[in-house]
């Protein structure tokens, strides 16, 4: 990264230009006088953040940028310099713990993906020189550079793609890395490339990188001798993307032309920065407070200290006399000095070994989600991943989930359903009832001819075997089925050996349409040399020549084909939407037709409408004659191609229509409406056409039957024949009136999104695709753009579901991003499953990735990883509320203790003349945050569950009570602040009145000032730990041990630490302090009576508040978490067992 920016500030090329030129084989082209090789960059992947030399000061850096760290560091050489009341090894040793045991794990982190990135640098390809083949690590592959890549190979860099092995001098790759898509995509060599490449002289002029997966413009001059140099066009069906995958194609030359991190994967990859959860950015919130509280008691105290010594005979006692030097001493210095004393003796305020504990909670709690056995994939044999523990709190704070739609909510896998000829219904599946009339049938159509007819029958099932790009590939598996698209062999058909083939394509449902057609009689076998092959019902071979593919594209939304017969007459075959098809067709037919499509549509099946169109000779001719002109263009080539095809698809026949079904997930619907139960949000953000992805959306009930579709599309714009900015500004303000203005608000003046199924509340669904939402982000003024921003966003949050289509992967991340960014500063996760999904997951608070059979980038740049997206609710409504819950109370109750801890010690310089003596021992100093009180949160923040989790997975709306970060808002910071003091003036003054009476032993003698601080200590440690065992809901083995076991170490502690004299300590200030405490019957007595009325608060709270959440509810034994039939080894480890199963209501 640092040397391309450095190419770019220095060279300044880039920065001239819009387009580079590149010489094949690093030859020069005839006519340049003078040749100068252009300056790229290596094809080096760099991914890692830190290197040998840069890791230690960066790491520091980063992490002395967390407040805590800073301070401590602060205070530490503070202790070292100035004499202190305590040792610099109090401060020092936590924070030297918490640096060291952070950076082994960045460092480790960082360390697998410099190992990632060797593996993709060091891959050996092979690279055309000197008329031969040599072998080359990919990191040293240049632009220039003809590359062969054999089959199954992923292509090491962008490449143009020469030569294929095919006689059609086509190849097919999948894109499985990049877009999620596992299905075969066609890319073409340019055309008239002599076979030998090492003599080629040429040159290509293209863009300068840009990360559109689905734009590229560009030219190749070819120079031959003795001739004028031939130009060829140059677009993204000869571009071959890095990461993508050759298949069902023996070999394939190319000539790179993006390399490294200017190819478009790589720009498309968003870089990985530090996540901070929300419950981080609260802690340094409330720690700012306590440094507040902290400044201020040293200030008071050393104001009050200099007054107190300005009364005469208080400065300089007769029993206390300075020395020479104390008096020479600047009285400023000293002041300053006695300042940073009272901030060192006051320090313990901020809780240092939280951090510690927090560390350690997120470690150990993020083993809770990978041993739970729910997670487990018994078909891909795993179970959850966390690849970061930083953010578990976040999965219990999300408000808004981005989700990709191919490999998420789909298994995209295409299943025909049914199909409609002529009006007629035609239905493979198992007879059943029609509700409108329909007819249905349970057998093969040849046995229906009293319906559409036969001539129509064959017609349309001649029009799907031919309208396609599928491809029919040999498979050497025994069981005929393709290892990357998953699609069954040919089955059914007896000629041709067809169960040792399978169909590839570069769209799911093309293969589910040609099936489809053949559980019908008619079976494509295959193209040779622009000859298709079909097989009819009566098992004869018909032979087609194509002639022309009318590609798909999202503005058309349809796909045409031109076949001409043996008997020389040529049909157009034309499948699409049916926005598309029937305002080309007559209306008669139409009515006939719509019925079906209609229904089809509500049932969340994808349906096409199919027609044709028979060309005469003329016709042909025209058409052909301006298709081969527009595909030469170099300029608007899209828009005179489209023009051509608005010119053929006309005066069309309508045919019949089909119905697929796109196969979701596994309880993908089940878990989108758990999550909006839970308050979240849904966006779908897809690469996929509208279509599509709007019929997952209802089949995954994102979308109802009353939900009203708000589209902002290319399509829409166009409508109107105005610009499309003008356009754009009237669609939105229209929007935004009907989703945002004209909606009914509740008593909070806020707009009600959530769905209801009882009120008649109108619902709202946004559609947008890539192109528009350019023009939204992208607006010829910044005005506008902020504009346009701001509706777009209001929009979409009053809807109760978004979908984004078309979408390029640094898309998804814009998505994301502005939605983070925007007012309230929601809590967004990503979800997705392909390279594509890599920029949105990493810009997200929280990034899931699923471990799909395609590609592991997703999972590998996410913070957790699933199998399937049903993992998703328990991640987010039983573990992400629970952990929330959890770290919430661990750092509230982390202050408390503190300020409970840390208040004596200030109250009790009110009567030692502020003379910075300490109230507790070194010892307790030390080891009260690390020993005596330390475990029992530790076991508390890992075990304690105040809802049981089936009942969080059964109730969603459980999950919204901790919307917005409630728990660690400012509302319960003051209460446990409040407690805190309340019960450190009790500790204080409750012993303070004890000692009202001097003698408080039997024997008449006194307690000293070690006493008066035990005395404290000892109330202290049992009220807080106890306060905790108060608070616990769920109490296992493990709760007894630390929590009882913490106050016995306490006890043994203090008779071990003072019945002993050792011979390292100077002062023996704490012998047998603790033995004489015990022995008074008022010492017992005050420590009961104190420890009682601290807590009586607590107490009274619990008894007199009315139980939050639902009732406990007795389950039965063979139930699971959702409602279905639960493994005995579920959740074993994390969800250990209950002994007070009846106490598991919500408190504070």
């Amino acid at each position: 990264m640092l040397r391309r920016r450095l190419n770019r500030w220095f060279s300044g090329e880039e920065r001239r230009v819009d387009s580079r030129t590149i010489y094949i084989g690093h030859w020069p082209c005839p006519g340049t006088d003078t040749f100068i090789p252009p300056k790229f960059c290596d094809n080096r992947i760099v991914s890692s953040k830190y290197t040998v030399w840069n890791f230690l000061p960066k790491n520091l850096f980063e992490q002395f940028r967390r407040i805590a760290n800073f301070y401590f560091l602060i205070i530490f050489l503070v202790q070292v310099i100035v004499d202190t009341p305590t040792s610099p090894v109090t401060s020092g040793l936590p924070l030297f713990f918490v640096i060291t045991v952070t950076a082994i794990k960045q460092g480790y982190e960082d360390w697998l993906r410099h190992k990632a990135d060797n593996e993709v640098n060091k891959y050996l390809v092979n690279v055309l020189e000197n008329g031969g083949s040599v072998r080359k690590e990919s990191e040293k592959i240049k632009v220039g550079d003809i590359v062969e890549v054999l089959e199954d190979e992923t292509f090491p860099c962008d490449l143009i793609l020469l030569q294929s092995s095919r006689d059609d001098d086509t190849c097919f790759v999948t894109t499985a890395s990049l877009d999620g898509e596992s299905n075969h995509k066609t890319h073409f060599t340019v055309p008239d490339i002599q076979r030998d490449l090492d003599s080629l002289n040429a040159n290509i002029e293209c863009e300068q990188p840009q990360p559109d997966l689905y734009k590229f413009v560009g030219r190749m001059n070819i120079y031959k001798e003795n001739q004028d140099s031939a130009v060829r066009s140059l677009g993204p069906e000869n571009l071959l993307l890095k990461g993508a995958t050759l298949k069902n194609t023996k070999k394939v030359y190319g000539v790179a032309v993006y390399t490294g991190m200017e190819t478009k994967m790589a720009l498309n990859y968003q870089g990985k920065s530090q996540k901070r959860s929300a419950v981080e950015k609260s802690i340094n919130a409330f720690l700012i407070v306590y440094l507040c509280i902290l400044i201020s008691k040293a200030l008071v105290c050393t104001t009050l200290k200099y007054v107190w010594q300005s009364h005469p005979g208080h400065d300089e006692p007769w029993y206390n006399h300075k020395t020479q030097k104390e008096k020479d001493t600047n009285l400023y210095l000293k002041m300053f000095t006695d300042f940073l004393s009272f901030m060192v003796l006051f320090n313990f305020i901020i809780p240092v070994s939280m951090y510690v504990t927090v560390e350690m909670q997120k470690f150990l709690g993020s083993f809770f989600i990978s041993w739970d056995k729910d997670f487990y994939d018994p078909e891909i044999k795993e179970g959850a991943l966390v690849n970061t523990s930083d953010l578990n709190e976040e999965l219990g704070q999300v408000e808004y989930v981005f989700t990709d739609k191919t490999g998420t909510l789909t298994q995209n896998n295409m299943e025909f359903i049914e199909c409609c000829i002529d009006g007629f219904q035609y239905n493979y599946r198992d007879s059943r009832t029609e509700l409108d009339g329909f007819c249905t049938t349970d057998g093969p159509i040849s046995k229906l001819h009293e319906k559409a007819g036969r001539e129509k029958e064959e017609l349309f099932l001649r029009a799907l075997c031919l309208c396609h790009t599928v491809q029919v590939k040999e498979s050497l598996q025994a069981d005929g089925v393709d290892e990357v698209d998953g699609v069954d062999g040919v089955d059914g058909n007896p000629s041709s050996s067809p169960e040792q083939c399978c169909y590839i394509a570069s769209s799911p449902d093309e293969v589910a349409l040609v099936k489809g057609a053949m559980k019908y009689g008619f079976t494509f076998m295959g193209m040779e040399s622009k000859t298709m092959k079909i097989q009819n019902r009566s098992e004869e071979i018909e032979e087609y020549e194509l002639l022309h593919v009318l590609n798909f594209d999202p503005v058309r939304r349809r796909m045409s084909v031109i076949v001409k017969t043996k008997r020389g007459e040529i049909f157009l075959f034309c499948k699409g939407a049916d926005s598309s098809i029937f305002p080309r067709v007559r209306l008669e037919e139409v009515e006939r037709i719509r019925m079906h499509v209609d229904r089809n549509a509500m049932e969340g099946y994808r349906t096409l409408c199919v027609a044709y169109r028979q060309l005469s000779q003329e016709e042909y001719k025209r058409a052909n004659a301006g298709l081969v002109e527009a595909r030469l263009a170099l300029q608007d080539r899209e828009e005179k191609l489209g023009a051509v095809y608005d010119q053929v698809e006309r005066d069309m026949k309508l045919i019949g229509a089909t119905a697929v079904e796109d196969r979701l997930q596994e309880e993908a619907a089940e878990t989108m409406e758990a999550l909006h139960g839970a308050g979240m949000k849904v966006w779908v953000l897809t690469g996929d056409k509208m279509e599509t992805a709007k019929s997952t959306c209802y089949a995954c009930r994102l979308f109802q039957r009353n939900t009203e579709l708000l589209e902002l599309t290319v399509r829409t714009l166009e409508e109107g024949g105005r610009k499309r900015e003008e356009r754009l500004h009237e669609l939105l303000v229209d929007y935004h009136k009907r989703a945002v203005q004209d909606v009914p608000r509740d008593k909070d003046n806020v707009t009600n999104v959530c769905r209801s199924w009882s009120t008649g509340v109108q619902e709202f669904g946004f559609i947008i695709d890539g192109a528009t939402l350019s023009l939204v982000l992208n607006a010829r003024s910044e005005a506008s753009t902020s504009h346009y921003k701001s509706m777009f966003l209001q929009i979409c949050q009053n809807c109760t579901a978004v979908l984004c289509c078309r979408m390029a992967p640094l898309q998804k991340a814009q998505i994301v991003k502005l939605v983070k960014n925007s007012k309230g500063s929601p809590i967004t996760l990503s979800i997705g499953d392909g390279a594509n999904d890599v920029s949105m997951i990493l810009e997200a608070h929280v990034g899931i990735g699923v471990k799909g059979k395609e590609g592991r980038q997703a999972v590998r740049n996410s913070d957790y990883a699933i199998p399937k997206l049903k993992h998703l609710k328990k991640l987010l409504l039983g573990h992400g509320h629970l952990y929330y819950v959890r770290i919430a109370n661990l750092v509230q109750y982390f202050f408390y203790k503190n300020l409970c801890f840390i208040l004596p010690q200030f109250l009790y310089q009110f009567f030692c003349g502020y003379s910075q003596q300490p109230l507790y021992d070194a010892a307790y100093l030390t080891m009260y945050n690390i020993c005596f009180t330390s475990m029992p949160i530790l076991a508390y923040s890992l075990l304690e569950q105040h809802i049981c989790i089936e009942t969080l997975l059964e109730v969603a709306p459980l999950y919204r009570e901790n919307a917005k970060n409630a728990m660690l808002r400012w509302r319960p910071f003051l209460y446990w602040t409040v407690l805190g003091i309340f019960q450190g003036l009790v500790f204080f003054f409750g012993v303070h009145h004890l000692f009202s009476n001097p003698a408080l032993q039997d024997n008449g003698q006194v307690f000293g000032n070690w006493t008066f601080g035990t005395i404290v200590f000892t109330v202290l440690v049992f009220t807080v730990t106890l306060k905790l065992a108060l608070d616990t809901r769920h109490w296992t083995w493990i709760n007894h041990f630390v929590i009882w076991g913490s106050l016995a170490f306490y006890v043994f502690f203090s008779f071990f630490w003072g019945g002993i004299i050792w011979p390292f300590l100077k002062q023996q200030r704490m012998y047998f302090v603790f033995a004489n405490m015990l022995s008074s019957v008022s010492a017992w007595l005050i420590i009961i009576l104190l420890i009682v009325i601290s807590l009586l608060p607590d107490i009274l709270l619990v008894v007199i508040r009315h139980p939050q959440g639902p009732a406990p509810r007795q389950k039965k034994p063979g139930q699971s978490n959702a409602g279905g039939v639960r493994s005995p080894r579920s959740s074993a480890r994390p969800l250990l067992l209950r002994t007070f199963s009846e106490e598991y209501n919500t408190v504070l």
